[in-house]
């Protein structure tokens, strides 16, 4: 059975909006060590949420993959750092 993770995405450019390929999310804020609390975002129904941390506001493109995010680098990798 394959395993899938919930994409994690940053705004350490400090974006007004990022467009992620994805309804659900975990937004860390900027990278670590000045990241927020780690929070799992579920947008349902809507296209757009706001995280209630930093107010990174996320919208919903459905022709980005998955794990795909509009600036590109607001994907956060755990290897990468």
């Amino acid at each position: 059975m394959a395993h899938t993770s919930t994409p994690k995405f940053h705004n350490e450019a400090g974006v007004p909006a990022i467009q992620i390929g994805t309804k659900e999310f975990e937004c860390i804020g900027a990278k670590p060590p000045q990241d927020h609390p780690h929070i799992y975002i579920d947008m349902g129904h809507e296209d757009e949420a706001i995280c209630p941390y930093c107010s990174t506001v996320y919208r919903y493109d459905p022709a980005l993959a998955p794990a795909g995010a509009r600036p590109a680098g607001a994907l956060f990798s755990e290897d990468a750092g």
